[in-house]
């Protein structure tokens, strides 16, 4: 066997170099076969996908596609990852988060996986007082412990300051979070706090508990008011910033300071911006920390997002939190919390917990995902979206602290002016399905079982709004429920299909995705007046192609108005068709459609 030298050997030897011209005139003939003549980098253009902060998405990325030198793992500007081994020794730190616990339940995790426990305190969660006994049977000095606790932030660390004392936990052993995090709570419920009992908590933690951070910096505020990736960048660079100023002012050096922050953000489906918001985060915050002359890695808590849970088909939501942790994972975050399947419907069960913590464990273990440092590094697109991340989430950085920083900015409602023209136009997108909700506005399950669970207690609220992908449908199919408890059926409407299955299956396939979205229950028959009354339904869509709608869409509508239907719809764009009253079609306004429709059917 002749085994041929490197620089002899190509896997494309035998094919003639391709060009990015020739890409773009193949593109440019398929565009044309659909109607759109386009060439050269129109062609290009065409496919491109505007996404938020006003950020393109390209069809092809080269080398050409430059962003800066990201550096290596471990060093500056830490794109690539906080620590030279990234999350290579056993994997990323597996944080569960409890808040009404029951018995049993934070031992459960801990043997089972989970490496650090996130606690909510104070009216949301435990009470100050039962830490003890939540933390009754845990190993302090193994594992790591991280508050929330808003206004009883002071009192909940005191508690768990003490607990470690008690215990003997030495204090170079103590690990976690003391959660003090005054403008994230503040973002919550507009209720303003005091610095000076956090500046003493990080002087306590920088002097006598090395592994102790006593300050949170947590976008999570912004992130569920429905900011954007960029806003949820700008909101904690200048809460970061804030804090560091604060400890200063209070006598803190700063490179303690600096120490005494961890930052935490949420992974979303949206995998590919979930990791270049991360890397992006790192780089952002190298950057301040150099500018203050304390150079260092920022240290990354991940929660998967609670926006895009939803209620409805709930099991989906294991699909979104699995594709969300790998983004988290594949993005370098230190630390990563899934939120259980179930958590937007009340307490999450024994079985939710368990799902959620093994998400970690299967990517961590069998997948291997932990194995390489940064898998996305020198990936064009990453690196390319990582840059441009980074200069929006900066923009707007700049645009708060030329307002006078994060607290300025929250107190004269500018944060949230920004991040509500944000959600409006995300809303907007949602409404018309052009984002789908998977098992909500695309292919709902009308025949669901309600997956049911106890209430949690409320959370904090008075402050920015908390915002979810699945309302406005939620709000519709409440709707429905409620007619169906009252009447014992759902509102329904007929298909009325045209002509043979070839022609009109796609479209009565849209129609009764669309309507159901709505808690309208399809039924679907020919066009008949028999039909139409034996459907039980007061209102008609009909679905065909356009051929046979030229042919026979105003026969029908007149048949089927002359049986008594009240409103006819047609599925397809808007036409001159005689007797019908509206169209529904891809990328209509289907929460306006949906919502017209049950008050014409008297379903409040």
């Amino acid at each position: 066997m002749t085994v041929l030298p490197d620089d002899e050997f190509s896997l494309a030897a035998e094919f003639p170099e391709a060009t990015h011209e020739q890409w773009q005139r193949l593109v440019a003939g398929v565009l044309r076969k659909s109607g759109k003549e386009v060439s050269g980098s129109a062609a290009e253009d065409a496919l491109s996908t505007t996404v938020e902060d006003g950020l393109t998405t390209r069809p092809l990325y080269t080398a050409l596609d430059s962003a800066p030198d990201p550096g290596f793992p471990g060093f500056a500007p830490f794109v690539r990852g906080g620590r030279a081994e990234g999350n290579t020794v056993g994997g990323w730190d597996v944080r569960q988060r409890h808040g009404a616990v029951s018995d049993g339940a934070v031992l459960a995790d801990l043997e089972n996986g989970v490496t650090s426990l996130w606690l909510l305190v104070g009216e949301s969660g435990v009470p100050v007082s039962s830490l003890p006994r939540v933390l009754d049977g845990v190993y302090l000095d193994l594992a790591p412990v991280v508050l929330d606790a808003g206004p009883e932030t002071e009192s909940a660390a005191q508690e768990l300051l003490a607990l470690y004392e008690k215990r003997g936990v030495a204090a170079g052993d103590v690990r976690g979070n003391l959660g003090a995090d005054p403008l994230g709570h503040e973002a919550r419920t507009g209720k303003v706090s005091g610095f000076a009992p956090v500046a003493e908590l990080a002087r306590r933690c920088a002097a006598e508990y090395p592994g102790l951070r006593a300050l949170t910096v947590d976008a999570l505020p912004y992130h569920e008011a429905g900011g954007s990736a960029a806003q949820e960048l700008g909101c904690s660079l200048a809460t970061g910033v804030a804090y560091l100023r604060e400890l200063t002012a209070a006598g803190v050096p700063v490179e303690l300071a600096s120490g005494q922050l961890e930052f935490r953000y949420a992974a979303t489906a949206d995998q590919f911006l979930t990791i270049a918001k991360l890397r992006a985060a790192r780089r952002l915050w190298a950057r301040v920390a150099e500018v203050c002359g304390a150079p260092g890695a920022q240290l990354q808590h991940a929660v998967t997002s609670p926006v895009m849970m939803s209620r409805r088909d709930p099991w989906v939501n294991l699909l979104r939190t699995t594709v969300a942790t790998l983004a988290a994972g594949v993005g370098g975050a230190d630390a990563v919390t899934v939120l259980p399947f179930d958590d937007a419907l009340g307490v999450p069960d024994a079985f939710a917990r368990r799902i959620a913590r093994n998400t970690s464990t299967i990517l961590v273990e069998e997948s291997h995902l932990a194995r390489v440092i940064d898998p996305a590094g020198g990936s064009w697109y990453v690196e390319r979206l990582t840059d441009e991340l980074a200069h929006a989430g900066w923009e707007f950085f700049q645009q708060i602290e030329r307002s006078g920083g994060q607290a300025a900015a929250l107190r004269s409602g500018r944060v949230g002016e920004d991040l509500a023209k944000t959600w409006a136009a995300r809303s907007a997108k949602l409404a018309k399905r052009r984002e789908p909700v998977t098992g909500v506005s695309e292919f709902p399950h009308l025949a669901e079982r309600l997956v049911e669970r106890a209430p949690a207690p409320a959370p904090p609220s008075g402050g920015l709004p908390r915002v979810r992908r699945d309302e406005a449908y939620e709000t519709l199919r409440a709707r429905s429920d409620a007619h169906l408890a009252a009447t014992g059926s759902r509102p329904r409407i007929f298909l009325a299909t045209l002509g043979p299955a070839a022609a009109h299956t796609a479209r009565a396939t849209f129609a009764s995705n669309l309507f159901q979205a709505g808690g309208i229950e399809p039924v679907t028959g020919e066009p008949t007046a028999e039909a139409f009354r034996a459907a039980g339904a007061t209102e008609v869509c009909l679905c065909s192609s356009d051929a046979l709608y030229e042919e026979q869409a105003e026969a029908a509508a007149e048949v089927l108005r002359s049986a008594g239907a009240r409103h006819v719809f047609l599925a397809g764009r808007p036409g001159q068709y005689t007797d019908v009253d509206a169209y529904v079609f891809a990328g209509c306004d289907a929460v306006d459609v949906l919502s017209t429709t049950l008050d014409r059917m008297g379903v409040s």
